[in-house]
C-alpha cells in the first residue's frame, strides 16, 4: 500500500514515502526539493530526459523544474525529500541570485547521511533549532558536491516571466488565456509555445501547480481546506483532493492532518 507522510519544521517540509502503484504526474515545485533514494528505483523524467535515481541516489530539483516520477519496477520505491523554501536556502548559502545545481543526481555519502538525519529530526519533531543547524550543515556540503551555477537575470526571459506573475495574479479565476496574450501581444499558440519551451510545462499545468501550491501554504497557515478551496477557485474540495493528491500523493485534509498532528 502506498504511503506519504508529511512533516513541517524550521521552514522545511519533509516526505517519507514508500510507494509501488502511485505515479505523479508533471508537475513543478516552488521550492527547492532534495532528496534520497533509500529502496527500488527512483524513474523520472526532467528536463526532457529520463533519470533513474538508484538506492543511495542524491537527488535534486531546482525551483520550477518540471517532473514527473514513479517506480520503475514493480518491487516499488521507498524514499524521502526535504523541501526548502528558495529564500530560506539563499539565506543559508549566503547567496543573493537564484542558484541553479547542475547535477540532477549524486552518489555522496555524507550528503546522503546529511539528508537522513535532517529528515529524521523533522519527522519525529525535534528541537528546531537543531533542524536549523542541519540544515545549515546539507547547505554547506550540496555547495561542495554539485557544480553550482548562479543563474544570470538576462538569461531569465522577461517575457515569460511576467507571463508567470500573470497567471500567479489570478489564482482565484479560471485561467483566461485571450485576456494574457492580449496584455502580452502575442497568439495563443505563441505563448503556450514559448512557455512550454522555457518551463518545461504548459500555461495551464503551470496554472494548476500554483493553484495547488498556493493551497498548500494556506493549509498550512490556516489549518482550514475549505478557504485554500475558495481562495484558489477551485470548484469544490473534490476538485482541490484530485489535483493536490496528483502533486503530493495525498489529499489537501491528509496533509493537513499530517502537517497540524
Amino acid at each position: 500500500m502506498d504511503q506519504f507522510i508529511y512533516k513541517k519544521s524550521a521552514g522545511i517540509t519533509v516526505l517519507s514515502e514508500n510507494m509501488t502503484e502511485f505515479k505523479y504526474k508533471k508537475h513543478a515545485h516552488e521550492e527547492y526539493a532534495i532528496g534520497v533514494t533509500l529502496r527500488g528505483i527512483q524513474h523520472y523524467t526532467l528536463d526532457g530526459g529520463l533519470q533513474l535515481s538508484y538506492p543511495n541516489g542524491v537527488m535534486i530539483f531546482n525551483p520550477e523544474q518540471a517532473h514527473d516520477g514513479m517506480a520503475h519496477d514493480h518491487s516499488g520505491l521507498e524514499y524521502v525529500m526535504l523541501y526548502v523554501e528558495p529564500h530560506l536556502f539563499l539565506e543559508a548559502a549566503h547567496q543573493k541570485d537564484v542558484v541553479q545545481f547542475s547535477q540532477p543526481i549524486v552518489y555522496d555519502r555524507m550528503l546522503k547521511q546529511q539528508i537522513l538525519s535532517l529528515s529524521y529530526h523533522v519527522l519525529n519533531e525535534k528541537d528546531e533549532a537543531l533542524c536549523n543547524e542541519l540544515f545549515l550543515s546539507l547547505t554547506d556540503r550540496l555547495f561542495q558536491v554539485d557544480s553550482i551555477a548562479i543563474a544570470d537575470a538576462k538569461q531569465d526571459n522577461r517575457f515569460i516571466s511576467i507571463a508567470k506573475d500573470m497567471l500567479r495574479a489570478n489564482l482565484d479565476q479560471v485561467l483566461m488565456l485571450d485576456d494574457i496574450c492580449r496584455e502580452l501581444e502575442c497568439s495563443k499558440f505563441q505563448f503556450i509555445r514559448m512557455f512550454k519551451a522555457h518551463t518545461g510545462i504548459s500555461p495551464y499545468q503551470y496554472f494548476l501547480n500554483c493553484k495547488v501550491e498556493r493551497a498548500k501554504q494556506i493549509i498550512e497557515a490556516s489549518r482550514d481546506i475549505y478557504l485554500a478551496v475558495a481562495a484558489c477557485g477551485f470548484v469544490d474540495l473534490t476538485h482541490l483532493n484530485r489535483h493536490f493528491k496528483s502533486v503530493y500523493g495525498l489529499t489537501a485534509y491528509e496533509y493537513m492532518t499530517h502537517i497540524h498532528r
